[in-house]
């Protein structure tokens, strides 16, 4: 494809950039509701709507509120809300992530039963549900100065627990986010086992170690006790093993794959999209919601220009599906 068929001043690109209309007919990327999910945090209570600090505009629901606040971002048009729990009490199995009435399976009933043409994904993991935050099983370590180390394969199990309980109780979607190896394959192994071999597993297949994540921590309160996640989450120095990543998931069973963070890893979002082909979805995390929030209050950025033109940079990258923060304003700008 030559891109260069024309030369000044037979060809002049400023002649389809005349009007608004134009410029639309022409538009080579478009923002669509249809493209959002918008994450959601529960605990137990009632009326309860307990702002997030260092996220202005995000709370923590309780399971009353949620379905309110679900019900407003669908009315708007968002198709779909990925559900975050955060128990009343943590132990170092995680017990609270697959027990039959936690908080994400009760909220989880209550979405499909109240609002039942709106996906319900869940995010599987074990650091909101663990008492040391960590993603995963830990060892502590034997001697004088014992190292603790994340468990892989133990880890498994909960995680394939996790995500049964999850589908059982009516979720649309699973979506791991823990970063151990071979729990896509895990998961859709007990799935299916389980007579639930139509759930789809969204993967959050590169999903990386960052500095972006901070905000959520404080949501979700999940910050680790000690060290950090650089031993299971991704450097994000590597693109190629990125590739890999996603690859792998595939290969175990994965419907969508996931980058995460979003922003700043637009080549990956595009070469995972180039590469695959596959349902893409990116994330934007609480750390670029948050700086958006941060500049807009301060009169720096037009808050719904910028949010805007972050998206449709990642629509342009390749993601098919955009997890935001912002989906219920997004959705409401995109119909003004």
């Amino acid at each position: 494809m030559n891109l260069h068929a024309g030369q000044f001043p037979d060809y002049r690109p400023r002649r389809l950039r005349s009007s608004a209309a134009l410029r639309n007919l022409v538009c080579e990327t478009r923002l669509g509701v249809e493209q959002l999910v918008l994450p959601l945090f529960v605990r137990a209570g009632r009326r309860l709507r307990q702002p997030v600090n260092s996220m202005p505009g995000v709370f923590q629901f309780s399971p009353d509120e949620l379905l309110r606040e679900a019900a407003r971002a669908h009315a708007l048009g968002v198709p779909a809300v990925l559900l975050f729990g955060i128990p009343d009490k943590k132990d170092a199995k995680a017990s609270g992530a697959f027990a039959k009435n936690g908080i994400v399976q009760q909220t989880v009933r209550l979405l499909k039963k109240e609002l039942p043409s709106l996906l319900v994904i869940t995010d599987v993991c074990l650091c909101e549900y663990m008492e040391h935050g960590h993603c995963g099983i830990v060892s502590r370590g034997t001697g004088k100065m014992p190292v603790p180390k994340i468990l892989n394969d133990p880890t498994l199990k909960i995680l394939a627990q996790t995500a049964l309980s999850h589908a059982e109780a009516g979720a649309d979607i699973v979506a791991p986010s823990d970063m151990m190896d071979g729990r896509v394959a895990a998961i859709r192994a007990a799935l299916d086992k389980n007579n639930f071999s139509e759930t789809p597993i969204m993967s959050y297949a590169a999903k990386f170690a960052s500095a972006f994540y901070g905000p959520f921590r404080e949501a979700a309160e999940s910050a680790p006790q000690f060290g950090d996640r650089r031993s299971y989450q991704m450097d994000a120095a590597n693109a190629r093993e990125a590739l890999s990543e996603v690859a792998l998931d595939i290969q175990e069973g994965a419907d969508i794959v996931m980058v995460k963070p979003a922003l700043a890893y637009l080549d990956i979002i595009h070469r995972v999209k180039t590469e695959f082909g596959y349902p893409t979805a990116a994330y934007s995390v609480s750390g670029e919601y948050s700086m958006i929030k941060a500049a807009a209050a301060k009169g720096w950025i037009d808050e719904r220009a910028v949010t805007l033109e972050s998206l449709l940079a990642m629509r342009r990258a390749g993601a098919d599906i955009l997890i935001t923060y912002a989906a219920a304003d997004v959705a409401k700008w995109l119909k003004s």
